[in-house]
């Protein structure tokens, strides 16, 4: 079977797969991009093949990799192509497409072939940079962009900005759209102020560090989408005789794709991807789609972990395919926490942002598991949760009922009752699981002290864990001791289905 390359590329004709037009291949270099991994390959890569295709934004990408060898390897044999394998579930309807991305025009190893990539910074046609150089990526190191290359990314960023900014004389014009994806909040602005202190740091001229400022765009962005990279050997081999061809880089995404970017009338017409997707969006403000995705995805998941788990489901897909866990679900996001998003929401907005979760949540093709979703389980419920739950008191005055069954399952879940190695372990039915959670020792000790009655009065005020007296919301407590009353008594899948059955009274 041959291998994935230009040549196989243009020579197969397929149905099982778009492949890119000889055309493609000769567009010019508008991208820079720090970083190889899945998520840049499944989501930003993805998009400017798509456009391309489209005819919006003609553009190629050069991917700088830290280090040389692994991927960069694979790039090379197989001429920057990669099959991006999209499975999934969108509008209650099964996605499956295969798709040859021809965007990545080479990769250059900053370690080998740093002076190439500040070739690539004196090209004119360069536009954007794109990064996903993990969290921990953007954080000053005090260095000089002398070096061949400096270490941090923030470094060889500003040591590509300096040499653009030298080879065209410091034109306004030739600044660039710069977009950081990695999964901190204002993640543009903070990579900004780290370039601009490193700058100073560096003893850069000042024409330099006002070009820098006002000739250059640093844009916030929220990206989401699972890419879960290679698949397992029986699905590769699968995926590859259905293709016709191997592919060493062949990467595994689910259908849904958002990514938000904050920026203005200039940056939206640089990011002329953004025409190619209803996924890409491009405004001055992008707290809403990371408001969205805090409240009613992870939200969503985090009073839903602990209740489905002691209903004995395993994963997200698993608890989706009962009726009644899948209807807590759906009611806790769309009934409660969407009404209590403390942010100002179109309810059209958050009922098609809502639906499209639950779609994830139903994917056949990836696996997510609720135990790995419980952990720091308490941090999550006071980032995600807390502040929900208090507007929807704000808002509607009455107890949000879903929420209190979800928090109840918290309590029940973080019942350690036995300790080795200094972690605590629970109990669901013959199972013993870890509580990975640094309140765990607390939980354990209320819960060899105190009634549930007591438990439940004791967390909710506990203001060191929420920032405020949660037993002072008007019956929430009662409701959420209720519900602990019935987990005890009857289990979670009892409960569960009296839930929606009326055969246990719950909320009388």
């Amino acid at each position: 079977m041959a291998n994935l390359s230009k040549q196989a590329a243009l020579a197969l004709s397929s149905s099982a797969v778009a492949m890119p037009e000889a055309a493609h291949f000769d567009l010019p270099e508008k991208v820079l991009q720090f970083g190889t991994g899945v998520l840049l390959r499944g989501l930003p890569d993805y998009l400017i093949d798509k456009a391309n295709r489209q005819g919006l934004f003609n553009g190629r990408i050069v991917v700088v990799k830290s280090t040389d060898g692994g991927d960069a390897t694979a790039f090379d044999r197989q001429d920057g192509l990669y099959t991006l394998s999209i499975r999934g579930i969108a509008d209650g309807q099964t996605v499956e497409e295969n798709v040859v991305c021809s965007a990545i025009s080479r990769v250059l190893s900053a370690k080998s072939q740093w002076e190439q990539v500040l070739d690539v910074a004196r090209n004119p046609a360069l536009t954007v940079v794109i990064s996903n150089t993990t969290e921990v990526g953007i954080q000053l190191v005090s260095e000089s962009i002398k070096q061949s290359p400096p270490q941090s990314f923030p470094g060889k960023l500003l040591a590509v900005l300096y040499a653009r900014y030298q080879a065209f004389q410091g034109a306004a014009d030739k600044g660039l759209v710069i977009v950081p994806t990695e999964l901190i909040p204002g993640n543009g602005t903070k990579l900004e102020g780290i370039v601009l202190e490193l700058a100073h740091l560096n003893g850069l001229d000042a024409e330099f560090i006002e070009w820098l400022e006002s000739a250059n765009s640093f844009c916030n962005s929220l990206v989401d989408r699972i890419v879960p990279g290679r698949p397992d050997a029986a699905t590769q081999a699968a995926l590859e005789e259905e293709l016709g061809y191997s592919d060493d880089l062949l990467t595994m995404s689910e259908a849904y794709l958002l990514w938000a970017i904050e920026g203005d009338a200039r940056v939206k017409s640089v990011l002329a991807f953004e025409q190619a997707d209803a996924g890409v969006i491009v405004q001055p403000n992008i707290d809403l789609f990371r408001e969205l995705k805090l409240r009613l995805l992870n939200g969503t998941h985090t009073l839903s972990c602990g209740l489905a788990y002691l209903a004995g489901f395993d994963t997200v897909r698993g608890a989706m395919d009962d009726a009644a866990m899948a209807g807590f679900i759906q009611n806790l996001m769309l009934a409660d926490l969407l009404p209590g998003i403390p942010y100002a929401v179109d309810e059209k907005v958050g009922q098609r942002f809502g639906m499209q979760v639950l779609d994830r949540f139903r994917n056949p093709y990836v696996e997510h598991r609720w135990l790995g979703i419980t952990l720091n389980y308490t941090m999550k419920i006071q980032m995600r949760n807390v502040p929900t739950l208090l507007h929807y008191y704000k808002k509607l005055a009455v107890v949000p009922d879903y929420m209190a069954l979800g928090f109840a399952a918290y309590l029940l879940f973080m019942r350690g009752t036995q300790q080795h190695d200094d972690v605590w372990y629970g109990e669901a039915g013959d199972q013993h699981y870890p509580i990975q959670d640094e309140k765990a020792g607390y939980f354990a000790d209320l819960w060899q002290r105190q009634t549930p009655a007591e438990l439940t009065q004791t967390v909710l005020r506990n203001k060191t864990l929420w920032g405020h007296d949660l037993a002072q919301l008007p019956g929430f407590a009662a409701r959420v001791e209720k519900y602990l009353q019935q987990l005890l008594q009857h289990g979670a899948s009892a409960t569960l289905a009296g839930y929606f059955t009326q055969k246990v009274s719950l909320a009388s």
